[in-house]
């Protein structure tokens, strides 16, 4: 039997989505930057460790949905993109309300980021701590060109790597974002042409009667 031709079509395989390795990533770092920056007492940490796993497990419902029920699947990937959305604006609300920089879509920062293709905790903590040492080395001459050196250092480091995290997580967001997006739009495009489980199966058995 041809795979075109089965009544249970693909399903599951969702490691393998790209969207889902991204969104998991997000989900790391997130609890990192949690225990880091965000009390485990706020309602805000509540509200965004929800979030966050709601993307990851919604993407993985959808997949494995997607055997039986397209339009199953089409409302948790479309939940997940919501989540990860709303996650988004938690990050933003964080930047803001500390009087911290987002970085806009033409930031070398950002588009270096993306061009490096980081894949794990590890690397992305890395290029963190990279990027933080070129800048408080670019500070450093500034202070001792115009003769003094800034108060309270160990603040202002802090308060950068707080900017730079949450940039850099709301960057692999909107990839994330993106790639569902894509995936939402072939979903869509597929219930269309193929229809919901039941019209599968009541087709599949019309043939087979005849």
């Amino acid at each position: 039997m041809k795979q075109d031709d089965r009544l249970i079509g693909p399903h599951g395989g969702y490691r393998e989505l790209k969207s889902f390795q991204i969104a998991q990533l997000v989900y790391d770092l997130t609890v990192r930057f949690f225990n880091k920056y965000i009390s485990i007492r706020s309602r805000t940490h509540d509200q965004m460790v929800q979030a966050v796993r709601s993307g990851v497990q919604n993407i993985a419902e959808g997949s494995q949905a997607a055997g039986t029920s397209k339009k199953t699947e089409l409302k948790l990937t479309n939940i997940a993109r919501a989540s990860l959305e709303e996650l988004k604006l938690d990050y933003e609300d964080f930047l803001r309300q500390r009087n911290l920089q987002l970085w806009k879509r033409e930031n070398s920062l950002r588009q270096e980021l993306v061009d490096r293709r980081l894949s794990s905790v590890k690397e992305i903590v890395l290029w963190i701590e990279d990027i933080h040492k070129r800048e408080k080395n670019g500070r450093s001459r500034q202070s001792r060109y115009s003769g003094h050196l800034k108060e309270n250092t160990k603040s202002t480091l802090s308060t950068t790597y707080q900017e730079l995290a949450a940039n850099t997580i709301l960057t692999f967001i909107t990839v994330a974002c993106y790639l569902l997006d894509k995936q939402l739009a072939f979903q869509e495009s597929s219930f269309k042409k193929k229809g919901e489980f039941n019209e599968q199966l009541y087709n599949y058995r019309k043939e087979h009667r005849q």
